[in-house]
């Protein structure tokens, strides 16, 4: 046995990582091979060190993200008849389900879909097609106690849902589907920036109206897509709860920290998804599911893995449920908050992020707001850029696994799915939505 233990190593600067790689490669040029041009507008570096973060705001960054670990392990289901969903439902429940999306329509059979599900206890969020307001009525006809849960739908009601649900703070009913530029195929950078540009438009009209923000705030829901991109979809997320604080601190708030943040839910990403090889579908929303709890979102939906195929299953259902589960369970991720904070990468992306997405939203908020910017063709022209630079990165060699390379077709392949209301939310703006893959299968 050894008495002693050599030295720790030596610390090394960043100039001396810089001096090995030159020294290594043979080329004093070798690091700027290796950084990274983003598509989100900047630089990425080969490596980073302590030295990174002392030109940060960390206090800033790390002061808005959650407290509190934890997410709601949240199925979507489409219903189509309200006796056997309901069954459907009360089996996800019992097995790890801890909330629901739906979407239904405004007069559907309540009391049978919801039969067993205490909506005080059970956070559902509805999408809902038809009115909104004749939609709560009924609801709060069969639940008349404090609802949880949410509207995720956009719609033109929401003084009068706000009424309707003045008693439930825990039921939102402003919803800002940011997923719907990822569809689109936009950069972080972009989701982020026209999300909160919907944001600022929307509380513009609702303040106009006699809301406060103060009102909003704690009754709003931000939904977003997690792509495939590990590293920047965490960084993305903890940006925006940075860019969100940004945002309310323009409003006079009566008390900011007195009632709830706004409630970020996360699906993972129709967008990268394959009908090629749809087995490597679970491997994507593993690692998509991954980048939204470390990221901090406080709700899940973890698409089935053959959702793209409309061939939804039980075991399907049941595979992409116990991913939440798994990573809960096993990996432990629901035991600490904010798992990131501190990495020399994580929080120079979630950096570099904020500025690059605050730029473009000020940059939209010149044009007249995201609905001037909209009509102007500014937003489908930035986000037509981005999905034809990702289509070309396949094009010139990109690898889509299971699609490009690795490819096995696994016969089960059927018609692609047509976007759900729960993936077409923002189908207001005039945006296509898209999968990378379709173009290569």
């Amino acid at each position: 046995m050894p008495t002693s233990f050599s030295a720790p190593f030596p610390a090394a600067t960043h100039a001396d990582w810089l001096a090995q790689v030159q020294k290594d490669l043979k080329d004093p040029n070798a690091y700027e091979s290796l950084r990274w041009p983003t598509p989100e507008g900047f630089t990425a570096e080969p490596y980073y060190t302590a030295e990174q973060l002392a030109s940060l705001p960390l206090a800033q960054i790390q002061a808005v993200q959650k407290s509190a670990p934890g997410w709601l392990n949240t199925p979507f289901y489409a219903i189509t008849d309200e006796k056997t969903d309901n069954a459907t439902l009360r089996d996800a429940l019992a097995s790890g389900a801890e909330a629901l999306v739906l979407q239904l329509r405004a007069n559907a059979d309540l009391p049978h879909l919801l039969a067993g599900i205490k909506l005080s206890d059970t956070p559902v969020f509805f999408h809902v097609e038809g009115d909104i307001v004749v939609f709560l009525e009924r609801l709060r006809q069969l639940a008349p106690y404090q609802l949880r849960g949410g509207i995720m739908t956009h719609h033109a009601n929401l003084p009068e849902a706000h009424t309707l649900t003045a008693d439930s703070p825990l039921f939102r009913i402003v919803t800002i589907n940011g997923g719907a530029f990822h569809h689109a195929g936009a950069t972080a950078t972009q989701e982020l920036a026209f999300t909160l540009a919907q944001l600022a438009d929307m509380y513009d009209s609702l303040t106009a109206s006699g809301l406060a923000v103060d009102q909003l705030v704690p009754k709003t829901t931000i939904t977003l897509a997690v792509g495939t991109s590990y590293f920047m979809e965490i960084a993305k997320l903890r940006a925006l709860r940075v860019l969100l604080a940004r945002f309310t601190n323009a409003y006079a708030l009566s008390s900011p920290t007195s009632f709830p943040p706004f409630f970020l839910t996360c699906t993972t990403s129709p967008f990268y998804e394959a009908t090629a090889t749809p087995y490597t579908n679970l491997l994507r929303a593993t690692t998509e599911a991954m980048a939204a709890v470390i990221g901090g979102c406080d709700a899940l939906s973890v698409r089935p893995y053959n959702a793209v195929l409309n061939a939804q299953n039980e075991f399907s259902h049941r595979i992409a449920r116990n991913v939440s589960v798994l990573l809960k369970a096993e990996s432990y991720l629901d035991k600490v908050a904010d798992p990131s904070a501190g990495s020399y990468y994580i929080e120079s992306l979630t950096h570099q992020l904020i500025e690059a997405a605050w730029t473009l939203f000020l940059q939209v908020e010149s044009i007249g707001g995201f609905a001037k910017a909209a009509e102007t063709g500014f937003i489908k022209n930035e986000l037509d850029a981005a999905y034809q630079a990702k289509i070309q990165a396949v094009t010139n060699g990109r690898t889509l696994v299971g699609v490009t390379k690795f490819r096995h077709d696994e016969g089960e392949q059927t018609k692609p799915a047509s976007q759900s209301i729960a993936q077409s939310e923002g189908d207001f703006t005039g945006l296509n939505n898209r999968r990378l893959a379709e173009s290569f299968e």
